[in-house]
């Protein structure tokens, strides 16, 4: 991995653990990725100019930077910490940066939802089988991270909560735009319902058909809703 050069001092905002750090250069916020790089910093540590990091994440919205600091009253730092490599590596995995609401959307989103399983209440999705199909290598990084957090936290955290952490991955994917994901997984359902109401029967939703059947959608809605012509020849 290519190690980043830091041009200029850096003000110490908070220690997540001693790997990672976030601080403040110049009105913006960053998230700082570095064996050793976190140990013993305090707020208000400068961070000299030149240090040599392996990864940055920078918040640069002024809102999601408010957001993010309201997050860090209220939220475990181990939880951002365990959610922050996660980021970390997915983006090594993927070869691509995420959108930068996935630093406040997907914490926030946890933070509650490992509430409401604390004090059992269930969780639901009925966009699971969907988000699994269209969105499984998603749905592969939700696996790891829910894991990881039911080994730290020992809680049970459940198919349909990985399902809504798969949707905040593929969101960060494509432009931080959560309400579209869940667009397209609501429509998908509703258009599987229709078809099974309107022919009386009922689709294998494990069935490679299925997948195919879910893509073909996927892509219609795609071009409905960006107004893409087909480009087909034969149509």
């Amino acid at each position: 991995m290519k190690e980043i050069i830091l041009h200029k001092n850096a003000t110490v905002v908070k220690s997540f653990n001693n790997n990672i750090l976030l601080v403040r250069e110049k009105g913006k916020e960053k998230i700082l990725f570095q064996k050793g790089i976190g140990f013993s910093k305090k707020t208000g540590d400068i961070i000299q100019k030149g240090t040599t990091v392996e990864k940055v994440f920078i918040i640069e919205d002024e809102d999601n930077q408010r957001n993010f600091d309201e997050i860090l009253t209220r939220v475990d730092t181990k939880l951002i910490a365990l959610v922050e490599e996660m980021i970390a590596e997915i983006t090594d995995e993927l070869g691509e940066e995420l959108n930068e609401n996935i630093h406040i959307g997907l914490i926030d989103h946890l933070f509650y939802a490992i509430k409401r399983l604390e004090d059992n209440e269930e969780i639901q999705n009925p966009f699971l089988v969907e988000i699994e199909t269209l969105y499984s290598r998603e749905f592969e990084m939700a696996s790891d991270l829910a894991n990881r957090i039911s080994g730290e936290l020992k809680l049970d955290i459940p198919e349909g909560e990985k399902g809504f952490i798969a949707l905040h991955i593929h969101s960060a994917r494509n432009n931080g735009k959560l309400s579209n994901t869940i667009k397209y997984s609501f429509l998908s359902n509703s258009i599987v319902q229709h078809v099974e109401d309107r022919l009386n029967i009922k689709i294998n939703k494990r069935s490679l058909d299925y997948a195919r059947f879910l893509t073909h959608i996927r892509f219609a809605i795609e071009r409905i809703i960006t107004n893409s012509p087909i480009k087909n020849d034969l149509i």
